[in-house]
């Protein structure tokens, strides 16, 4: 354990998370074990949409480790989204494989996240430990993997409540901007400037001292030739 623990098998910082939607789940453990059975049938509760695919493996005995480590390796190559690595309980020596360095290693190279559901929620394993995710039972660990239909319900709600608010803070933007571009269209056409020039003529000749005159002849249309008022492209040799 102490030797695993050194090359960094245990550090949190490398656990991978686990996907919230996984639609190809793979399953390490015996074919003939109630394990296999509670794991199918939680997911087939849970997410029925979900495909299982089963790596068979010895659990206990001798040659375990190397099934195991082996099954993992052939898993790890699969487009499975999660895998889970589990076994029902039992005694200290039942669950030996589940503590070589073999096994270790496997998961710890596995690209996919994995679930590590040995034994009871007593039993720590070195594959508990090394694994992306522990879960106290293969049922649990089930749990952990796939996400209700209410849950996947639930977050398409979500999903599809975002997107209208989404669409309609975008229309507003779009509303906005067109009055905006409208706006400036109307002072930018020559009606539009005739009609700045009309309302400033009005504010001047209210404002202009009795007796005085605007020296119109200069511009043939009536614009006022200099000055503050003046519109740029309105009259001939008015800047």
């Amino acid at each position: 354990k102490e030797k695993l623990s050194g090359l960094g098998y245990f550090d949190e910082a490398a656990k991978q998370p686990l996907p919230a939607l996984p639609k190809k789940i793979g399953v390490i453990t015996s074919p003939e074990g109630a394990a296999l059975q509670d794991i199918l049938h939680i997911i087939g509760r849970r997410c029925p949409i979900a495909e299982v695919v089963v790596y068979p493996a010895m659990v206990q005995g001798e040659q375990a480790p190397g099934t195991i480590a082996a099954a993992v390796q052939q898993a790890s190559q699969s487009d499975c989204d999660v895998l889970i690595l589990g076994r029902g309980g039992g005694s200290a020596e039942d669950l030996q494989a589940f503590n070589t360095e073999a096994v270790a290693k496997a998961i710890h190279d596995c690209p996919i996240p994995l679930i590590s559901a040995v034994g009871h929620e007593t039993d720590y394993t070195i594959a508990d430990l090394t694994a992306d995710m522990r879960a106290p039972t293969p049922s649990a660990a089930a749990e952990l993997a796939v996400p209700t239909m209410e849950q996947l319900r639930n977050g398409v709600d979500a999903l599809n409540h975002r997107l209208a608010d989404g669409m309609e803070h975008r229309l507003s933007q779009a509303e906005r901007s067109l009055q905006a571009l409208r706006q400036r269209l109307a002072v930018c056409s020559v009606e539009g400037r005739l009609n700045l020039w009309q309302a400033e003529s009005k504010r001047r000749k209210r404002h202009r001292p009795q007796g005085s005159t605007a020296d119109a002849a200069a511009c043939p249309t009536g614009f006022l030739e200099s000055g503050e008022g003046a519109y740029p492209g309105l009259c001939p040799g008015l800047s």
